[in-house]
């Protein structure tokens, strides 16, 4: 088992968790949701000595996405995320960039992942969960052997994501935690897409929404 060590940044306008996931055995690195401040996110990776081998994007909103393509083209890695997805990451009004920041833009992945699929990065095993409902195509990403998920906008602390942004919709969203999330170990640490870190023991004792 990798030792995995998570560094938490905020970016952004609406001040989105970005994760660093290191593999502390390695340097090995990737990348959760760089969704802007690009120069911030490399010069964090550079403070710590990692090397990133990949992006995992949790949706295609603009606050999660909006510096994938300029730390991919740095890096030369890829950017992944669910196959359900490449329609909010490609449609301004859907990714929200045009909608709420009044600046249109097109987002991309290299790797589309199915739910249940199970990858590789920097040493460590992922398994991508479909979790629709904030967007049409929102994952979470589990690392069993590491005992944590990045949920990005599908579970906070407490709270959920918002369902009244194009493709979303608050039954499926519940539906999606209850299914794939609150069934995982409640020792998991979940790193949320916005405010605080939590765990699934939480979650299922005091989120109001479940």
């Amino acid at each position: 088992m990798a030792k995995l060590i998570v560094k938490q940044l905020t970016v952004g306008p609406v001040c989105t968790n970005c994760y660093l996931a290191l593999n502390d055995d390695t340097k090995e690195l990737f990348i959760v949701d760089p969704g802007d401040q690009a120069d911030l996110i490399e010069s964090q990776i550079t403070k710590i000595s990692g090397k990133p081998v990949a992006i995992l994007l949790t949706h295609g909103h603009f606050d999660h996405a909006g510096a994938a393509d300029a730390l991919k083209d740095k890096y030369k890695i890829p950017i992944y995320a669910h196959e359900a997805e490449k329609e909010t990451l490609e449609n301004p009004q859907i990714n929200l960039s045009g909608s709420m920041m009044g600046k249109p833009e097109v987002y991309h992945a290299d790797i589309f992942v199915k739910d249940e699929e199970e990858f590789y990065a920097a040493g460590m095993k992922i398994r991508a969960l479909f979790t629709p409902g904030h967007t049409s195509g929102g994952v979470c990403y589990y690392l069993p052997e590491e005992m944590a998920l990045f949920s990005g906008d599908t579970l906070f602390c407490e709270s959920v994501g918002r369902t009244d942004f194009p493709g979303g919709k608050a039954s499926v969203l519940i539906r999606s935690i209850r299914e794939k999330l609150t069934v995982l170990p409640d020792f998991i640490k979940v790193y949320t897409g916005h405010n605080e870190i939590t765990t699934i023991g939480n979650e299922k004792s005091y989120n109001p929404f479940l």
